[in-house]
């Protein structure tokens, strides 16, 4: 690295003084729930209509979880686990290989949940570059609008579940980049 080459570093694509969840990339660690967590893995959603989300594989030394990160006019978080899908019931799991459709009520957990949204889409594991693969999501909430369960179809007969529940903006909080 010559002298001009110092001078010609990457500048980040954020604030450096004011780091957001919308700035978050593999590497970083930040406070949730009062624990550290650090960013593990970043993916992307194109929900067509140039509309577009994130989701980070996030892991604090003894659980891994999912923070999915969508801003459109506002910043929507949630928080999500993976869940096995016959854990959402056995006739779920029937509806959806028989009819390929979802069905409009599940309970997990003892709580009941209310399809709110089908959206199809593709999805894409950046660090493998630029391979979209097209699949459907449904998505589930409770009544009031905290809990959430989502269910993705990948393929014909691949299923995969999270649970989870939306959170504000200020639960994140000491973000750091790597």
């Amino acid at each position: 690295m010559g002298f001009t080459d110092f001078f010609k570093r990457k500048q980040p694509k954020y604030d450096t003084t004011n780091i957001r969840v919308t700035d978050l990339d593999v590497g970083f660690v930040f406070e949730y729930d009062l624990s550290s967590w650090e960013v593990q893995a970043s993916y992307e959603y194109d929900w067509g209509d140039n509309y577009f989300s994130k989701e980070y594989k996030i892991n604090n030394g003894s659980k891994t979880l999912f923070l999915s990160v969508e801003d459109d006019d506002e910043i929507s978080l949630s928080v999500c686990d993976k869940i096995k899908v016959r854990e959402l019931g056995e006739k779920v799991l029937a509806d959806l290989l028989s009819d390929q459709k979802p069905p409009t009520t599940l309970t997990y957990k003892d709580k009941k949940y209310f399809l709110d949204q089908e959206s199809p889409g593709f999805f894409n594991d950046k660090a493998r570059g630029e391979d979209w693969v097209e699949f459907i999501s449904w998505d589930f909430v409770d009544e009031s609008g905290e809990y959430i369960v989502t269910i993705e179809q990948w393929d014909e007969k691949e299923f995969e579940a999270s649970a989870g529940k939306a959170i504000k903006e200020f639960e994140i909080s000491n973000i750091l980049p790597k």
